[in-house]
């Protein structure tokens, strides 16, 4: 007599498992951004100088880099759901060290864990939600996907800093209370993954663990690094709105509202998810040179508007460039996924998003390090400029590359 016991297993199916990858992915960008509005509160009760925000700031950076180098590209052989799930525990395991070490060290360590668990999660996300949609709706076209994937990350980076801001603003223990709603969050995101249907065969046999490398072609890399080029000067953007643009307007501008430095962030990137909602129609190229225009018709505002200064101007100079963000990030996310065959898509996405959360470190390093021995106005007016000639020069490179 034989007996034999069947797992069952509850599973979503994939087009209800696409909502929950992009709900879980909204919630861990969200976080990532919900210490914006709250670097003022630490600095005001440690006193520690302006430059440590960036150094704290940075350590995120340096963690999304590290794990995209490092394990950005093991969901294309793991399997997407297991390195997803795993992504979002090690969020969670942030939100634990927020709360129980809020000191400087503390800080450090969490934003790095946090840095961690976001650049795993990025592009395995993107690429299962890729996958998860085209089993739903094969019918689909593919850019559809991409754009709910791109608006996923950046709603998700503009959230974090308005709901910390709301927080910050109107409870009680602002370096307590946003982490422990996230956490709760990010738990049940946990759950919501284990659920969700795996798109990778996982092989039987592993290949041989190497870092990340682009998987390309040499006739496509000039698109590709073009590409990441343009993410990269996108991303350094995003970079001085969500390390520093609290202090700017709290010193350079005299407005100190925890509020209003969430809704300022805020505001930028969720230019970036709606331009490319409102544009969506318009071809690759058209959105490029549109987003050219934006990002550098916004450089000159924020730059204007804090060597006057003036906060409205600061403010819109902001939200345009982000709009323009939007746009040349969400064609270079697409230029990278097309040029990639579906087995080496995570890997490919990942060695993009390296290069972009680049973007996000080094610009905001050096602009911290600029407020070190500079006058504020005149480090932001050298940050903007910087990153107007790059951003010309990428997307140039970008719709030539196209042609």
């Amino acid at each position: 007599m034989t007996s034999s016991r069947t797992a069952v297993r509850i599973r979503f199916a994939h087009a209800p498992g696409f909502w929950v990858i992009a709900a879980a992915f909204l919630t861990t960008m969200a976080f990532s951004t919900i210490p914006t509005p709250l670097y003022a509160i630490y600095q005001q009760r440690d006193g520690f100088p302006t430059y440590v925000i960036t150094v704290i700031f940075a350590s995120y950076a340096v963690g999304v880099m590290a794990s995209l180098y490092l394990a950005g590209h093991v969901s294309d052989w793991l399997g997407r759901r297991r390195v997803a799930l795993l992504a979002v525990l090690a969020e969670a395991l942030s939100a634990v060290i927020f709360l129980v070490w809020p000191a400087v060290p503390g800080l450090l360590v969490a934003r790095f864990i946090c840095g961690v668990g976001v650049g795993v999660l990025t592009a395995t996300a993107t690429a299962h939600l890729s996958e998860l949609r085209q089993i739903a709706r094969p019918g689909e076209d593919p850019s559809r996907s991409a754009l709910i994937s791109s608006m996923v990350n950046l709603g998700g980076l503009a959230f974090g800093p308005l709901v910390g801001g709301l927080l910050a603003q109107y409870v009680s223990s602002p370096l307590q209370r946003p982490y422990e709603i996230f956490l709760v969050l990010l738990l049940l995101s946990a759950i919501g993954i284990a659920l969700v249907p795996e798109t990778v065969e996982r092989l039987e046999e592993r290949p041989a663990y190497r870092p990340q490398r682009v998987a390309l072609p040499s006739s496509a890399r000039p698109l590709f690094f073009a590409s990441a080029m343009g993410a990269f000067a996108a991303f350094a953007i995003f970079g001085l709105f969500t390390s520093l643009a609290p202090t700017f307007l709290a010193g350079v501008l005299h407005h100190t509202s925890r509020l209003l430095a969430g809704v300022v962030t805020f505001a930028v990137f969720i230019a970036g998810a709606a331009s490319q909602a409102v544009f969506v129609r318009l071809s690759r190229p058209q959105q490029l040179r549109l987003g050219l225009v934006a990002m550098s018709v916004g450089l000159v505002g924020v730059a204007i508007g804090g060597l006057i200064p003036n906060l409205w101007l600061f403010v819109i100079g902001g939200v345009v460039a982000g709009a323009g963000v939007g746009l040349v990030f969400r064609g270079a996310v697409a230029t990278a996924a097309s040029l990639a065959d579906p087995s080496s898509r995570g890997e490919v996405l990942a060695a993009l998003f390296l290069i972009a959360y680049a973007g996000l470190a080094i610009p905001v390093l050096a602009i911290g390090l600029g407020i070190a021995f500079l006058p504020a106005e005149v480090a932001l007016v050298l940050f903007s400029a910087l990153i107007l000639i790059l951003v010309n020069a990428a997307v140039i490179r970008m719709l030539a590359a196209q042609r």
